[in-house]
């Protein structure tokens, strides 16, 4: 399957066999940012994997992520585009209720950084990092509670970061647009307590990721004896605690900040 193009483009990833039961069997779940080796494409296998139909929005084909998701069955929606235009956030949207018929669960997980100095940034690239990370996170958490309130059920998770939390020399820009997205979640599980919709934020710590791996040694041994748990995470294991947010167990639980930092922020 090749998805090309600058427009949007939506491609259906075919089953291969029956979908299992699990925690998620017949929900319908959006995740944006969801990459071949990341946060998102972990979280997408996790939740297919326990029988969630799986609609991403992302800039480029993950085709590692499509093979998996297609071995796991269920059919699932590949859209390429960009989160922080409003019109393809909805045109996505628009697609994967007219394939499924309905939304369960948002993961606004797509997100970029540009770090400079406060002294040197300039606005443009405090504003850019704001807008691809905290601005299209409240599109898509504005536009999945229009679809969610109707049917009177519904979760969302929105990937912050320690960062948010703690600040970080040489990421004003980052930590702003995270610090934001966990003040904004709050406001959203207020809004949509009554009708059913929930908002909760994971704020992972040293992940290891493609971006952490470009990270030279001694910056990877600086960062780990500042964890408690001596070690950088793993994606599957924000995965795991981002799929009990969005799951069932989690039903009395709105409005909070989990996270998965392994000790280094308590």
């Amino acid at each position: 399957m090749s998805l090309t193009g600058s427009d949007l483009t939506t491609s259906l990833v075919p089953a291969e066999q029956t979908p299992a039961a699990g925690r998620f069997a017949g929900k319908v779940a959006l995740i944006t940012g969801a990459s071949d080796r990341g946060i998102g494409g972990e979280i997408a296998v996790r939740l297919a994997s326990e029988g969630a139909k799986i609609a991403v929005l992302t800039r480029h084909e993950p085709v590692r992520l499509i093979k998996k998701l297609t071995r796991l069955g269920h059919g699932h929606s590949i859209t390429l585009g960009d989160v922080t235009k409003s019109a393809d956030i909805g045109r996505a949207l628009d697609e994967l209720l007219a394939q499924f018929g309905r939304l369960d669960v948002l993961v606004n997980n797509a997100g970029i950084t540009n770090d400079k100095l406060a002294l040197r940034m300039k606005v443009e690239e405090f504003t850019g990092v704001l807008d691809a990370n905290l601005t299209s996170a409240f599109i898509g958490c504005r536009e999945a509670m229009k679809a969610m309130r109707k049917q009177k059920f519904g979760a969302v998770v929105n990937m912050a970061s320690i960062v948010g939390e703690s600040g970080n020399a040489g990421q004003t820009n980052y930590a702003a647009s995270k610090g934001g997205m966990i003040a904004m979640t709050k406001s959203f599980a207020i809004e949509a307590a009554t009708s059913g919709i929930r908002y909760n934020t994971v704020t992972p710590g040293c992940i290891a990721t493609d971006m952490t791996d470009e990270l030279k040694e001694e910056v990877k041994a600086s960062f780990t004896s500042k964890i408690p748990m001596a070690r950088f995470g793993e994606s599957k294991e924000v995965a795991e605690a981002t799929a009990f947010l969005l799951s069932d167990h989690a039903s009395y639980i709105t409005g909070e900040t989990l996270k998965v930092n392994g000790g280094m922020l308590m």
